[in-house]
């Protein structure tokens, strides 16, 4: 197995604070925050969203319910808990850091 660029270690890295900051203004169900990333570079996949989801939620930074729908089976909601506002933040923050940071060592805007 090849390892994989060092553009999608990145974007994977900060897939977690692109799904918080989706997640911001409020609850989204799975396929709306698939929707919402997919003209993005952080456009991603079920098979890496859904594990994403449940460790945000064991970690106590989303929860989730139980909602029927008029167009199929029941949508699981995600909504951020205190802990994942304040994650979100945090990984922002640090990303602000990141990026005075490198435009201090002389990397292009």
């Amino acid at each position: 197995m090849t390892e994989p660029d060092p553009f999608t270690r990145i974007r994977r890295g900060l897939l977690e604070l692109a799904v918080l900051t989706v997640l911001q203004p409020g609850r989204l169900y799975a396929a709306e925050i698939l929707e919402r990333l997919s003209s993005t570079p952080f456009a991603t996949q079920e098979g890496t969203l859904y594990p994403l989801l449940g460790k945000l939620r064991r970690d106590g930074l989303l929860e989730h319910e139980w909602e029927e729908s008029d167009s199929g089976p029941p949508r699981k909601y995600h909504h951020l808990t205190e802990a994942g506002a304040a994650r979100r933040t945090q990984l922002a923050e640090y990303w602000r850091e990141l990026d005075t940071t490198l435009e201090a060592l002389g990397a292009p805007r």
